[in-house]
């Protein structure tokens, strides 16, 4: 069992940015966090991914098919605005499941749109770093 974590923009500045919203964790946590999780797991492998540039996140996405069985995608801010994820997410159509680190559903009306949720079965929000721990069990259990 293979599975992608992407990241968005400014996920690269965890621990600076609005640490008083994302924490003081930084992304090298993440990525600690994710691989942690998914060898307790069981899964042969994951690889993090994190571009502030959405045609290499839609790179990325179409690049899965046929290497991972599925995806963890936190879209940050492309979220809100990206139909071109939302359709590369859709055209490989793997098994995704979204994940925000605070809880976007709390936040501005802006942040109330998902685009990209529309291609997943599952939403984790306001969960911290650990948040992508329960979005890998989530997937895991889907694949099995």
């Amino acid at each position: 069992m293979k599975s992608l974590v992407i990241n968005g923009p400014n996920l690269n500045m965890l621990g600076v940015r609005e640490p008083d919203i994302y924490g003081r964790q930084t992304y090298d946590d993440l990525v600690a966090i994710c691989k942690k999780a998914a060898t307790e797991l069981g899964y042969d492998e994951v690889e993090v991914f994190q571009s502030n540039h959405e045609g290499a996140i839609i790179d990325k996405i179409q690049e899965a098919l046929g290497t991972f069985d599925g995806i963890v995608i936190n879209p940050a801010a492309y979220t809100h605005t990206s139909v071109g994820i939302l359709d590369a997410l859709k055209a490989v159509a793997l098994p995704a499941v979204e994940v925000h680190i605070s809880a976007v559903e709390e936040r501005e009306d802006f942040r109330q749109v998902s685009y990209a949720r529309a291609a997943c079965f599952a939403t984790i929000t306001g969960e911290g770093l650990e948040g992508y721990a329960h979005a890998l069990r989530l997937l895991k259990d889907h694949l099995a």
